[in-house]
């Protein structure tokens, strides 16, 4: 992951012109840090697989990055979730203005894709990851469940609705990390395995999430913590008890999962998913 900072910080969108924030809005909340949990994710099935392949890999690492960073970019903008801070920086509508922030996570979302054309692959194999990258990224994943999220703030979804809200917005673009790995390595049957268990991890991932909300202070997480008392969150619905209940059956069935995979992904895997399905706790 090392080398992977490295290549992100040697490839920052750059735009040189009149404007005199525009190319430093951009790049701020690249620069701002992260966890790269997606990243790491699809290195770490080239790098269990095809080593060799890495290099080429950090493109389609850091599209995901970059699209993952526009969408934060823009659930903390006053329209969605209007928080004023984020990987424990201040969010762009604050250090900048409203109008930068949304053109800033454009110019990321669409950046994301000009970094994955450039990728060193076969032009099949670029085509078919741009194609993953839209789908979950777009208008029926993490755009779909935005847009459930915002339309149903105030109003009580059901429980079943909300794991469909989530693994639109959160848990199809963590399947899609997985997944794009093991294209660019060429193993079709195991890319819809790890797209499977990326789903039930994205969702685990959210509860977490929805957990330390009201567990951690703002300093702690990085960003606005207690916020989502109008928001179908799992906390806000189940509880805070059943909520914690629910990720650790969720943890205990993708520890199981883990268990399953090939000595070379589980070696590859182990601590970094270990470490994330535990967070909660």
């Amino acid at each position: 992951m090392h080398n992977f900072e490295n290549f992100l910080l040697n490839h920052l969108p750059t735009s040189k012109s009149i404007h005199p924030t525009y190319e430093k809005a951009v790049q701020k909340m690249l620069l701002a840090g992260g966890k790269r949990f997606r990243p790491a994710l699809l290195l770490g099935v080239v790098n269990a697989y095809n080593p060799l392949l890495i290099g080429g890999a950090y493109y389609a690492a850091y599209a995901i990055e970059l699209l993952h960073t526009y969408s934060l970019i823009h659930d903390d903008l006053p329209a969605m979730d209007n928080s004023p801070l984020r990987r424990g920086e201040p969010t762009l509508h604050v250090l900048f203005d409203e109008v930068t922030a949304i053109l800033a996570g454009d110019a990321l979302n669409t950046y994301s894709f000009e970094v994955l054309s450039n990728a060193p692959f076969s032009d099949s194999t670029r085509v078919a990851l741009i194609r993953e990258l839209a789908l979950n990224g777009g208008l029926n994943g993490m755009v779909l469940g935005q847009a459930i999220d915002c339309y149903f703030e105030n109003r009580t979804l059901s429980i079943d609705d909300v794991r469909v809200l989530h693994t639109n917005k959160t848990a199809k673009l963590i399947a899609t990390s997985l997944k794009m790995g093991a294209i660019i390595v060429q193993e079709e049957e195991l890319a819809d395995t790890l797209y499977d268990f990326g789903i039930k991890l994205g969702l685990l991932f959210q509860i977490q999430d929805d957990i330390l909300d009201v567990t951690q202070s703002s300093d702690e997480a990085g960003k606005l913590t207690n916020n989502d008392e109008t928001k179908n969150s799992f906390v806000t619905l189940l509880g805070l008890k059943e909520a914690l209940k629910e990720a650790d059956e969720l943890a205990d069935t993708l520890t199981k999962e883990i268990d399953k995979f090939d000595e070379k992904l589980k070696n590859e895997f182990f601590e970094l998913l270990r470490q994330y399905i535990n967070r909660h706790k």
